[in-house]
C-alpha cells in the first residue's frame, strides 16, 4: 500500500493485474482502494490464519521440485520501530525504542516459513509455540535430518523437550552463569607465552542440568583469548548434536544468516513500514510483506543463473525489478523494451526459461472406462 499510487499508473503492474486496468485510459487500484481492501477484507481472522498458513503452502509447492533432503529452522525476532500511538507499540529496553517486536521462523535457504507481529514489549521468546508448532506439523512427515537454531533467548526448557520430542536436533546458546563457569574454570586462566596475534580458542563438552531442566543435557563452550584483551570471550550453548565440540559451534555459527535475511526484508521489502493505527491491520501488512519476501527469495534461489546467484535481494530489485523500459501498445498485445544496463538480453532471458521450468505439472487424471 506505501506505494499503491506510483504502481497504479505503473504499465507493468496494469499489464499483470489485467482487466480494466490494462486498458489505456484506465489505471489499477488507488491507494483508497488498495487500504480498504487491506483493512476491510483480509484483515478479518479467518483470512488472517489463511495468509499466516500461505507461507507453508508455496514452500511446500517449490519443495515438489527441489525434494529436501535436511532442514534447518532458525527462529529470531527483531524490530519494527513506531511512530505515534500506533495499537500495541510499546518502548523495548533492548532496542532503545518505541516498536512492534515481530518474531521470524526461517529455514536454510532464506525462506521464510512463518512470522508473528507482537507488541512491543513482548519477550523475545513470547508465543513461540504459535510460529514454530505449525512448521514442526508441517514436516512431520517427512523422514530427513531435522535442525533448530536459537539464540539466548529461546533457551526454554520447554522448547528443549518439544525438539527432543519431533527428533529435531538443536544449538541454543545458554547464558553465563556461575555453575557453568564453575566448568570451565581451567580455561579462564590467560594462556603461558608470547600472546599471539591469531585469537587461541579452546572447546569443552560437559552435562549440564539447571534447576528447571527434568534431565540433564550436553553443553558445549568455547573461550577465546584475544590479543590486548584482559578477559576471554566465553559462550555456552546447550545441545544434543553428536558432534565435536568445535562443529558444534560452527554449526551454531550458521544462525547469523536468519539475522542478514531479516535485514534483506527490512532493506528490500520494507517489512518494517508498518505505519497502520491498528495493531490487526499491521499484523495484516507484514503477512503481505512476508509473502513479497518469499516471491523475491523464490525467484532469488530457484531462477537467478549461478553467476549472478549471490545478488542481494536490494541488488535484485535494483538490477531486475525497477529497471526502464519502452512500451508499445497495439491492439492485441503490449510490447516491453527493456534496457540493457545491468541485465542483459541473454541473462533475461535465461532467468525467464528457468521461471518456466519450475511450472508444476498437471495433476494425472484417472480415466472411467465407459
Amino acid at each position: 500500500m506505501n506505494d499503491a499510487e506510483r504502481l497504479s499508473v505503473d504499465p507493468g503492474m496494469r499489464h499483470v493485474v489485467g482487466g480494466r486496468a490494462a486498458l489505456a485510459d484506465k489505471r489499477a487500484a488507488s491507494t483508497s482502494e488498495v487500504g480498504r481492501f487491506e483493512t476491510e477484507i483480509i484483515n478479518t481472522s479467518s483470512n488472517l490464519k489463511k495468509l499466516m498458513d500461505l507461507s507453508g503452502e508455496w514452500i511446500d509447492k517449490v519443495h515438489r521440485c527441489e525434494p529436501l533432503k535436511q532442514l534447518i529452522l532458525d527462529l529470531d525476532s527483531s524490530v519494527s520501530e513506531t511512530y505515534g500511538k500506533q495499537e500495541g507499540t510499546a518502548y523495548n529496553g533492548h532496542f532503545e525504542c518505541n516498536c512492534y517486536h515481530p518474531l521470524f521462523l526461517f529455514d536454510q535457504f532464506g525462506d521464510l516459513e512463518r512470522t508473528m507481529l507482537r507488541r512491543g514489549n513482548n519477550a523475545s521468546a513470547k508465543f513461540w509455540r504459535r510460529v514454530l508448532l505449525p512448521v514442526i506439523e508441517r514436516y512431520r512427515h517427512l523422514d530427513i535430518p531435522k535442525f533448530f537454531r536459537g539464540d539466548a533467548a529461546f533457551a526454554n526448557p520447554a522448547l528443549y523437550r518439544v525438539l527432543e520430542k519431533e527428533g529435531y536436533r538443536y544449538a541454543i546458546r545458554l547464558k553465563a552463569n556461575a555453575v557453568l563457569e564453575r566448568e570451565i574454570e581451567h580455561l579462564l586462566t590467560r594462556p603461558v607465552g608470547r600472546p599471539s596475534h591469531k585469537p587461541k580458542v579452546f572447546y569443552h563438552s560437559f552435562q549440564y542440568q539447571a534447576k528447571s531442566w527434568q534431565q540433564p543435557r550436553r553443553v558445549v563452550a568455547k573461550v577465546e583469548w584475544h590479543a590486548g584483551e584482559l578477559f576471554p570471550r566465553v559462550g555456552f550453548i546447550v545441545t544434543n548434536l553428536n558432534k565435536h565440540s568445535k562443529n558444534v559451534i560452527k554449526f551454531y555459527n550458521g544462525r547469523g544468516t536468519a539475522e542478514q535475511w531479516i535485514k534483506e526484508g527490512k532493506n528490500a521489502v520494507k517489512w518494517t513500514k508498518l505505519s497502520c493505527r491498528t495493531f490487526k491491520d499491521n499484523q495484516t501488512r507484514l503477512q503481505l510483506f512476508a509473502l513479497a519476501y518469499k516471491l523475491a527469495n523464490f525467484l532469488r534461489r530457484l531462477a537467478l543463473p549461478r553467476d549472478v546467484k549471490h545478488w542481494s535481494l536490494t541488488t535484485l530489485r535494483e538490477k531486475l525489478v525497477k529497471i526502464g523500459a519502452k512500451v508499445t501498445r497495439h491492439a492485441k498485445y503490449v510490447t516491453f523494451q527493456l534496457a540493457e544496463v545491468a541485465v542483459t538480453r541473454r541473462l533475461f532471458s535465461e532467468i525467464l526459461d528457468r521461471i518456466e521450468r519450475l511450472a508444476l505439472p498437471p495433476p494425472i487424471v484417472a480415466r472411467c472406462d465407459e
